[in-house]
């Protein structure tokens, strides 16, 4: 097996696949715990189905490069949920759901009245649940991965203690000066871009996976912010590299395995929590 997965990574799309998969994974572990604490975990699934619509308008328009529509359309959407979610009649998670049924149901509709592909379920099948798409990566594409990804992390710890306090407690911050609803706008815009890379790795139905299980794994071992935070980080970009690994290996769907290997990082965690405070009880 150790051969025939150093035969692989010789091939570059294999080295691609694992350098945007391990990026993916660990931006989005970042937000995750924010996600995760401020009750808007499905945020991401939200979005996904934003994103799902704006691929198919980007099919229908037979565009090559649908990642400029598809960031703008997702980012809009964020910001729709965002504001939304805001007002006294609708409340956020009955945004989430009305913006993200919409989008799906928009997207699927388009698809039908103007496809010109000859497998339209295969086409929405593997937009929904990931493709090998991320196997067929181009030199270009993994590079704007990476400036993006590096750009995600970065404003993450630029403004980590605004996220921090943010998250907490949103209205002792608006107390003390900060302004929660610039710093919740940039959390939102900065998860549509991270749904936005995702697409191509485990498709849109399951990106809430790399959102929720890491952060929440981490929380069943730590407490403290920031150990979350990093505990979160290692085990998304673990998870990743080893669902990735296992479905070229396997020839399993990439985003399928990637969250089995989540769910199996959850249980792993949930019973190391267990044993961790009957030893210390």
């Amino acid at each position: 097996m150790i051969d025939k997965l150093g035969l692989y990574l010789e091939y570059p799309f294999v080295r691609y696949a694992l350098i945007v998969g391990v990026l993916i994974a660990l931006c989005s572990s970042l937000l995750g715990v924010t996600l995760v604490l401020k009750r808007f975990s499905y945020i991401g699934d939200g979005l996904s189905h934003v994103a799902f619509g704006a691929m198919a308008i980007a099919a229908v328009l037979n565009l090559s490069n649908d990642m400029p529509l598809v960031l703008i359309v997702t980012i809009f959407g964020a910001v729709l949920l965002l504001r939304t979610g805001q007002n006294t009649k609708i409340k956020g998670d009955a945004a989430i759901a009305m913006i993200s049924v919409g989008a799906l149901a928009f997207g699927y509709l388009l698809m039908n009245i103007f496809s010109t592909s000859s497998n339209l379920s295969g086409d929405v099948c593997s937009t929904l649940f990931g493709s090998t798409s991320i196997l067929t990566l181009t030199k270009g594409e993994v590079l704007i991965c990476a400036v993006l990804s590096v750009a995600v992390v970065a404003i993450f710890v630029v403004f980590y203690n605004k996220i921090f306090a943010v998250t907490f407690d949103e209205d002792f911050s608006k107390a003390t000066g900060v302004k929660a609803e610039a710093y919740n706008l940039m959390v939102a815009v900065v998860t549509a871009v991270i749904i936005v890379l995702a697409m191509n790795l485990v498709g849109s139905l399951l990106i809430s996976a790399l959102v929720i299980f890491p952060a929440l794994s981490a929380m069943r071992i730590f407490k403290d912010f920031k150990k979350v935070t990093v505990c979160s980080a290692i085990l998304s970009v673990v998870c990743a590299f080893f669902g990735i690994v296992i479905s070229i290996l396997a020839g399993t769907p990439v985003g399928s395995t990637i969250v089995v290997t989540d769910v199996v990082a959850f249980g792993l965690c949930s019973l190391a929590g267990f044993v961790k405070g009957g030893l210390s009880a």
